[in-house]
């Protein structure tokens, strides 16, 4: 079991931005130069982010609302389990994000009391996968600024794990007294792909001094070889954070392709200068030797086809810190057979120093070998610190991932469990989890754990003298789509009885591309936690890719972004009497699964079999189609999926009865088919 300190507030920075004749100047804080010089000031991610502004009102400025990454806004006073039902509480206005490619995969950020040509807004930051940056009135859903950061990378390496293209990926991360919006956007320089850290101002939209600079890594591999950080490789997806006077950033792959030159990593820079830190780290450093297991169809290749990985991506879940600044993040699959506790900590929860320099502890379940052979990646969940608890173990961390257990660690240093056998017994069963957890406390005082799993949501109480330390209060459904799991939040007004709501987005649904917002009583009732609203908020036609949206809460208002648009969700008034987003849309939905062509030959089945450029598929009649994907594929790798699982193809059929494939996509699990044309 693993625990966290209590939050703490750190030294207010003395640092200020000024604006003077239309330049915008960044200072460092004193307390960040005091760790430059080595000192130890500055600590930590249960500093406060400034969650609330001198009159109480919320902000959230990072990833989850802080840097422990609880989810929780405790200081919401106006929406409640008694004001939230289905007549009270609806749709209030939509926010048109202009360009077609604005998906938006980062959580809104907001900020009270922005001045914005010569006027003081509350701002909702919304970033999107075209590498645009909006500045939204938090109010009236007015555009006050927005900047293109450049030209997107369109589908990375032919993964369909995304839309059309990539930009900002990564949720930013803000400092209010600095007024800096942290981001890496994706964009192409000439015909490479790059990642580019910027420092923003929250005003103008502007770059800071220093900023922006250009993403680089050098690292260095058990054997002693140098191995660079390659763009074309890295998908920057976890929620960027600050932490210790630095920004931190968490990378891994693209669909697992390239699984040969792909690694995970944590970069990280200097928050006032943009420099980078001295170390990085690589979770994976081992040069395995000749391998014919394939990471992306988790099946045996032809020849020698070398799968590193150990991927960063937590379905977009930050990066988190506890109060003495240590960074804690999970990872994905290798090789099964080359784990390794010191060189490669794969399907791992991963505690790090606040300089990336060591990995100060671990925990990997026992089952790691299986869980690469099966992809069912321990990393597709992030890791949740919790605030102290009472007990004879404060200090928690909670993880989930594609198995369905939901682990809670001793995050002391030295008794995370490391390598664990037996595991199970650490752990409680939440399902199939593309996720992140949530945390908040009840009137009681005890700490609660908000998991999702399958189209499940639960709350289980702490109590860390118990074990495992969770025990179920209650739980309920939501409509289930894509991959199972999804994102909370929690909103309260403090602990007071019976004000505490989770909230949830679910997944599109097969062909339905619209996404529901959920609000739940987080006060079991019978073991079911209440359903208090529900409606739609969106949609999300690129499903190949899971809507890991996160309900951003504030101030009585609920923001869900999703497909070049932005939800704005409260209490309605007599000019919103019914709160029916969908009679007023900013644009018409688009429909699910647009990459797949309107015409022309296609066929949809199971994948049964892998050989070289071909792939064997099971047809809804029983029949098998050899197929063809030499046309389609990167080099090295595949886009088609693992044995088992399902795929649509489009093409044209060869004289030899092989289907020569001109596009395919991946279907998920809850995504029904669509019908076969032969011509």
């Amino acid at each position: 079991m693993i625990l966290s300190g209590r939050g703490w507030r750190a030294i207010a920075a003395t640092a200020m931005c000024s604006v003077l004749c239309g330049a915008t100047v960044l200072y460092a804080s004193s307390a960040a130069q005091e760790q430059d010089r080595g000192g130890d000031h500055d600590r930590g991610g249960d500093r406060d982010h400034g969650d609330r502004d001198d009159h109480g009102r919320a902000r959230v400025v990072t990833y989850h609302n802080d840097a422990r990454r609880t989810g929780w806004n405790r200081h919401e006073h106006i929406l409640s389990p008694h004001t939230v039902n289905q007549t009270s509480f609806g749709w209030l206005k939509s926010v048109v994000l202009a360009d077609p490619e604005d998906q938006v995969d980062a959580e809104p950020l907001l900020v009270d009391d922005v001045e914005i040509d010569h006027h003081r807004h509350d701002v909702v930051y919304v970033v999107t996968e075209n590498d645009t940056v909006y500045a939204i009135d938090a109010e009236s859903g007015a555009v006050l600024k927005s900047r293109h950061l450049g030209t997107p990378v369109p589908r990375p390496l032919n993964c369909e794990n995304n839309g059309n293209v990539v930009g900002i990926n990564g949720t930013p991360t803000i400092d209010v007294a600095t007024r800096t919006l942290y981001l890496i956007a994706y964009r192409m320089s000439g015909s490479s792909p790059v990642h580019e850290l910027h420092a923003l101002d929250l005003s103008t939209l502007n770059d800071k001094p220093h900023s922006p600079i250009q993403v680089t890594a050098t690292n260095t591999l058990k054997n002693g070889s140098s191995y660079g950080f390659d763009s074309s490789v890295q998908r920057q997806r976890p929620a960027l954070l600050q932490a210790n006077g630095n920004i931190y950033a968490g990378f891994g792959s693209f669909c697992d392709f390239k699984a040969a030159q792909s690694r995970g990593w944590v970069l990280g820079w200097r928050q006032a200068t943009l420099k980078a830190l001295v170390h990085s780290e690589l979770p994976d450093k081992v040069l395995a030797p000749s391998s014919t297991f394939d990471c992306y169809h988790h099946s045996p290749w032809t020849s020698n086809h070398p799968c590193y990985l150990s991927s960063i991506w937590m379905s977009g879940f930050g990066l988190a810190s506890d109060e003495k600044g240590h960074i804690y993040l999970t990872t994905g699959n290798t090789t099964p057979g080359i784990y390794d506790s010191t060189w490669n900590l794969a399907e791992s929860v991963i505690k790090l120093s606040a300089q990336l320099d060591k990995v100060d502890d671990f925990f990997t379940p026992a089952d790691e070998n299986g869980l690469d052979g099966g992809d069912t990646d321990f990393g597709s969940g992030g890791a949740l610190v919790l605030p102290d608890q009472p007990g004879p173990m404060p200090h928690l961390v909670v993880a989930a991932g594609k198995e369905g257990n939901l682990f809670i660690m001793n995050r002391d240093t030295g008794k995370m469990g490391g390598f664990n056998s037996p595991n199970k017994s650490l752990s409680v069963p939440v399902d199939e989890c593309w996720c992140g957890p949530s945390y908040f406390e009840g009137h009681d005082g005890a700490g609660r754990v908000v998991s999702s799993g399958g189209n499940q949501v639960r709350v289980w109480k702490v109590n860390t003298a118990a074990s495992p330390a969770l025990s179920q209060e209650g739980a309920a459904a939501i409509d289930a789509g894509q991959d199972g799991g999804f994102l909370t939040s929690v909103s309260s007004n403090g602990t007071h009885n019976d004000s505490a709501i989770i909230w949830a987005v679910s997944h599109a649904i097969g062909n339905d591309s619209h996404l529901q917002l959920y609000a739940f009583d987080a006060k079991a009732a019978a073991g079911a936690l209440p359903a208090l609203w529900a409606g739609e908020a969106g949609s999300w036609p690129n499903n190949g890719g899971n809507a890991n949206i996160v309900p951003m809460v504030a101030n009585g208002r609920v923001y869900v972004a999703s497909y070049r648009e932005l939800q704005i969700f409260g209490l309605l008034d007599h000019e919103h009497p019914h709160g029916h987003p969908e009679e007023h849309r900013a644009h018409p939905p688009a429909p699910a699964a647009s990459l797949i062509p309107a015409s022309g030959p296609l066929y949809w089945g199971t994948i049964r079999k892998v050989e070289e450029r071909r792939v064997e598929l099971e047809l809804r009649n029983g029949s098998r189609l050899t197929v063809d994907v030499s046309k389609v594929v990167p080099s090295a790798s595949s886009d088609t999926g693992a044995v088992g699982h399902t795929l649509a193809v489009s093409g044209t059929m060869g004289a030899d009865k092989v289907f020569v494939a001109n596009g395919l996509w991946r279907i998920k699990r809850h995504n029904p088919w669509g019908p076969d044309r032969e011509h």
